[in-house]
């Protein structure tokens, strides 16, 4: 029933979206519109996500899922960082952190939880990724504001040029060491059990081809639901700040929310924390790095320099997120709990 109505919403909203553009249509009407649509085709990258976890397993169908999301997000921020908009592409960097560590994780967590009372997932993945998340967030994005203070814009980029190449590679290095070289080698006894037991929604080469529709269509509508933020924002009296680090992380996020949250209810866990924290790490690794070295051919470019409460709210989230999540269980209370920082943090921004 649920993916009859997100096909009828997909296959209205995507037209519509385009006519609605084409035909100059209500701001707020394309908002809500372009929402819809966006959650629409989010549905369909959860079932791909699905189809492909149990096909190639866990890690590959999460990373998929994450990396698919998170190019959405890369178009749009590179749209932004064309306009000069490097501040909004910063708060929406933050908002991703925030997002994927908080919301999608505590979400997972929480409606997972409310079905089953313990759920599990690789406690040797948890702790790896908690070191992973550590460096990016705390060490690579902390340094530069503790070391560009005096400092002129030429050493700023220079430095934060540095620092994105150095987590590209170790980014590659982490995806190396999971997929290859320790493949398997980490693996809980229980892990994959019901994954032999259970029969792909789609093949391999069908789940791919939705995913990369899914993921065109996403790309195309966010781009256009950027352009309405600024009339919503007048409209509701939100900030620039609140914009980019609340809205257009969600909007830009909006797949692989619905994707961790679904593998969360069918007791997939595994799947779910490979989305959040993968995702985290993919933005703070790749994503990021890598709009900082493509901003250098724009005319105005970006340092990785984040403002202090920014920082201090990723910094948070992280420290909070390896608390709660480095045993490798979880339950509706902990998901709660990040819940909880996420709406505190937003209360702030919004009144930033």
């Amino acid at each position: 029933m649920v993916n009859k109505i997100f096909l009828i919403m997909a296959v209205i909203g995507v037209p519509l979206s385009v006519i609605g553009s084409l035909l100059h249509f209500p701001t707020i009407i394309m908002f809500v519109i372009y929402c819809l649509t966006i959650i629409a085709l989010a549905g369909f990258m959860g079932r791909a996500t699905e189809s492909l976890a149990v096909v190639a397993g866990e890690r590959i169908g999460g990373l998929l899922n994450a990396t698919f999301g998170n190019a959405v997000e890369l178009i749009i921020s590179i749209f932004s960082l064309k306009a000069g908009l490097v501040g909004v592409v910063l708060a929406s960097l933050t908002g991703s952190v925030l997002g994927n560590l908080l919301l999608v994780a505590g979400l997972s967590f929480f409606v997972g939880g409310v079905r089953y009372k313990r759920q599990k997932f690789n406690v040797y993945d948890a702790r790896h990724n908690s070191g992973l998340l550590v460096f990016a967030v705390i060490v690579a994005f902390v340094i530069p504001e503790v070391f560009t203070q005096g400092m002129g814009e030429g050493h700023k980029l220079a430095l934060s040029s540095g620092i994105s190449i150095i987590l590209i590679l170790l980014y590659l290095a982490a995806l190396f060491f999971k997929l290859v070289t320790h493949r398997g080698v980490y693996q809980s006894t229980s892990e994959g059990a019901s994954e032999h037991e259970e029969v792909a929604e789609w093949g391999m080469g069908k789940a791919l081809a939705v995913l990369l529709i899914a993921t065109l269509a996403v790309a195309y509508v966010s781009e256009k639901l950027v352009h309405t933020f600024a009339e919503v924002a007048e409209t509701f009296g939100w900030s620039e700040l609140f914009i980019g680090v609340i809205i257009v992380a969600i909007v830009g996020n909006a797949a692989e929310h619905a994707s961790a949250i679904i593998m969360a209810y069918k007791n997939k866990m595994g799947v779910a924390v490979e989305i959040a924290v993968g995702s985290t790490l993919q933005v703070a690794m790749f994503v990021a790095p890598v709009l900082v070295l493509i901003s250098l051919f724009f005319e105005k470019s970006m340092p990785l320099v984040f403002t202090m409460p920014e920082l201090i709210s990723m910094v948070t989230a992280v420290l909070l997120t390896i608390a709660i999540a480095n045993d490798g269980e979880t339950n509706w209370f902990e998901g709660a709990t990040l819940l909880a920082a996420y709406m505190i943090m937003g209360i702030g921004f919004y009144l930033l």
